[in-house]
């Protein structure tokens, strides 16, 4: 059935070419004889037309055919064919009948053919022709194994595309396994970190009382060297609390539960306030602590005030931990026409390099160099401070030259009173 196909399709492309040269017989004879000197695997080509229940030869290869009466039961099978459907049969089926034998005379056995028959119609869709062929099988099978090249290519190229598409599956599968676990791992030890940092604030705290209440003499009068080795006591408990409180923050802040109750407020008091407050660290030190702002009331910021002190603290601590000598400013500007309000913070110390100041920003690192490997520290309070400001729908930038200073820039949307 795929070598008939096959050699009506050839049938059918030859129809095409030929079809609207049926009114001139001049003109389809010279297309016969240019079509099969082209094509050697065609070994006769004819057109006839329908002679009572016969066919004569209106143009065909060999000039003294034409005009020559046939009589053949397959011409007339193929002219009763619906529509151009045709017929299209292999030699050695028509070397089976007598008439059949008289067709196939000068072709030996050896050489197969497909003699094709296809009706022909005018433009009105009446039939007014007979195309016939004899077709060389090697055309056919020459087709027939492209196709059947083509059809295996196309399998085994649709096979290996499946195997990739599974094999690519299977390892997405498995990275949403992998994905799933690392998830889950990720979430049990944020919950660790924060049971671990609950269950630690209590006992830090009341080391941290019994410590204070022994230095100021509740139990009784302590000695010098007992004094000295409690505050030692009492700095490690501090720290260790800090510590505790950041890794809380952390969990909360992964866990998207650190509160943050924002409400229109004038940031001046509380700068004022925490400077106050760090006044005593910077006095240690010898270091000069100004706040310098631009007007006297400053514009309202949609803010948290526990967690605005929780940034300054941790912003100007930085200052004074990180500054041997000079001053920490903190001035005020605004910005965007007054729809912003700039806080800058500003030291004379360390500062920083390019690539530190990149990782800035990343939980748990501190910039290491000889001058601040003594400086303690967790590496987690600027993740922190970014994360809160962010909360508060502010921005922080950061630019430090090693040698010379930092300066931290905070900006906040004003808030504009309703008239």
């Amino acid at each position: 059935m795929a070598l008939q196909r096959q050699a009506l399709i050839v049938g059918r492309s030859i129809y095409a070419l030929i079809k609207d040269d049926l009114g001139n017989q001049d003109l389809l004879q010279k297309k016969i004889e240019t079509l099969l000197s082209k094509n050697l695997e065609f070994q006769d080509l004819a057109v006839l037309v329908p002679e009572g229940d016969n066919f004569k030869i209106i143009a065909s290869p060999q000039k003294e055919d034409i005009g020559k009466i046939l009589k053949f039961y397959y011409y007339q099978v193929a002219w009763m064919q619906p529509d151009n459907d045709g017929l299209a049969t292999d030699s050695l089926r028509l070397a089976s009948t007598a008439e059949g034998e008289e067709l196939i005379k000068g072709f030996s056995r050896e050489s197969r053919f497909w003699q094709v028959a296809l009706p022909m119609r005018n433009i009105e869709g009446e039939k007014q022709a007979l195309l016939t062929m004899k077709l060389s099988s090697k055309i056919v099978d020459d087709l027939t194994n492209y196709n059947r090249n083509a059809s295996i290519f196309l399998l085994v190229l649709t096979v290996l595309i499946i195997v990739l598409f599974l094999t690519a599956a299977v390892r997405l599968w498995d990275y949403a396994i992998l994905y799933k676990k690392i998830k889950e791992v990720d979430q049990m030890k944020d919950e660790f970190i924060s049971i671990a940092s609950h269950e630690l604030r209590t006992p830090v705290t009341g080391i941290r009382g019994y410590v204070s209440m022994i230095l100021e003499g509740t139990f009784g009068k302590v000695s010098g060297k007992m004094e000295e080795s409690l505050k030692i006591v009492e700095n490690a408990a501090s720290r260790l609390a800090s510590l505790v409180e950041d890794l809380l923050n952390v969990s909360r802040i992964e866990q998207g539960q650190l509160a943050i109750e924002a409400n229109p407020q004038d940031a001046g008091p509380i700068i004022k306030n925490i400077m106050a407050e760090l006044s005593v660290q910077a006095k240690q030190k010898n270091l000069e602590l100004k706040y310098q702002p631009h007007t006297e009331k400053l514009p309202l910021l949609n803010i948290d005030s526990d967690r605005f002190k929780q940034v300054l603290i941790n912003l100007i601590g930085n200052g004074i931990k990180y500054t041997e000598k000079g001053q920490i400013e903190v001035t005020t500007q605004e910005k965007n026409n007054g729809k912003t309000l700039e806080i800058k913070i500003k030291d004379t110390g360390l500062g920083m390099s390019a690539q530190d100041r990149e990782r800035l920003f990343q939980k748990f690192y501190r910039v290491q160099t000889e001058k601040t490997k003594n400086i303690t520290g967790t590496g987690l309070g600027l993740w922190i401070t970014k994360q809160i400001i962010e909360l508060m729908k502010g921005t922080i930038m950061i630019d430090s030259m090693e040698g010379v200073g930092t300066q931290v820039t905070l900006q906040f949307p004003v808030v504009h009173p309703v008239r």
